[in-house]
């Protein structure tokens, strides 16, 4: 009888640090995912265009499609690659960050420019728009060239999640970064099908409601929707040029050149100083992120030539050279 007594207490105490491990886990895969906040705001805001056009039946499958993608992305291809970075080639960490921070302050860059009428942004390759494709062939493109574009945005949420996650075991980090993956992904894809059929929601609700307080509210929603999708496109865009700004920031203070960092640091403890000790803390983190902001932008701009000449044209002439000779 001791014996089994003791053999369930032995499981419990198991029980009791599986469950402990498993906290610890989701605790770290929180703050870590938190980290990557610019780059999954970017994600959910650029998804939608990807399902325009299509038939309302087929808007859910794509989505559906592009979320096995994008946790194959995560899972097969870059959890496995970034923790053999953590654990053999650490020092490559910050500057693998501050080259996916340089592609969202370009990213950001890009659409505040094309916005003001300086450059023509992602303009597809020539001759596209007069391609014609049938439905079938045209969703697998959408949806292949979405899982390319998450592929980019996972690699970067992936490595700021790697570098968010306290020093640990092997197991542990792997776990995290899986937990990471899996979370920020039914999180975006969720978010980003609610938005999709939020219109035919908000048709349903304003043909079919019982009362005339959910007609209204449907009719509020279809025509709020496409000031919703501007204003969260406008959001990623802020998020887009913050984040990187503050990725390069802290990448360079890691690699030895701390002087901007310490710089808007400084000015941000000061400008916090002039307000009232209730918002101190609130205004410093303004004041830094929007500085993180300007910075970002700056950077994209400058960037801006070299992606639209040298590394876009590269990317569609191995992507699109098959369209291109048709």
């Amino acid at each position: 009888m001791s014996g089994l007594i003791a053999l369930l207490d032995d499981v419990a105490s198991i029980a009791k640090v599986a469950a402990s491990s498993i906290d610890d886990v989701i605790g770290q895969a929180a703050k870590a995912g938190s980290k990557a906040a610019g780059a999954v705001i970017d994600d959910a805001a650029v998804t939608p265009k990807y399902v325009q056009g299509f038939e309302a039946s087929r808007e859910l499958p794509i989505i559906w499609r592009i979320t096995k993608g994008s946790l194959r992305n995560k899972l097969v291809f870059l959890l496995p690659a970034g923790l053999l970075l953590a654990n053999f080639a650490p020092w490559l960490i910050p500057p693998l960050l501050m080259l996916g921070g340089a592609y969202l302050c370009f990213e950001g860059a890009e659409k505040v420019a094309h916005a003001l009428g300086l450059s023509d942004g992602h303009a597809d390759y020539p001759g596209e728009a007069e391609t014609i494709e049938d439905p079938a062939h045209l969703e697998e493109k959408k949806a292949a060239g979405a899982i390319k574009t998450d592929f980019i945005l996972s690699a970067e949420i992936m490595t700021i999640a790697l570098a968010a996650i306290p020093p640990s075991n092997f197991w542990m980090e792997a776990a995290t970064l899986a937990a990471v993956a899996i979370m920020i992904t039914v999180a975006v894809y969720g978010s980003v099908a609610l938005i999709v059929k939020m219109d035919d929601i908000g048709l349903v609700m304003s043909k079919k409601g019982r009362l005339g307080l959910t007609r209204s509210l449907g009719r509020g929603i279809v025509k709020g929707m496409p000031g919703f999708l501007k204003l969260l496109t406008i959001v990623g865009t802020a998020a887009m040029l913050w984040v990187g700004g503050s990725i390069i920031l802290h990448g360079a203070k890691e690699m030895g050149f701390s002087l901007p960092y310490d710089t808007i640091h400084d000015i941000a403890v000061w400008v916090a100083h002039l307000v009232p000790a209730t918002i101190e803390g609130a205004t410093e983190w303004l004041a830094t992120a929007a500085m993180d902001g300007v910075l970002g932008l700056v950077i994209g701009l400058l960037l801006i030539p070299v992606g639209e000449k040298i590394i876009t044209p590269l990317w569609r002439g191995i992507f699109h050279r098959d369209v291109q000779a048709a």
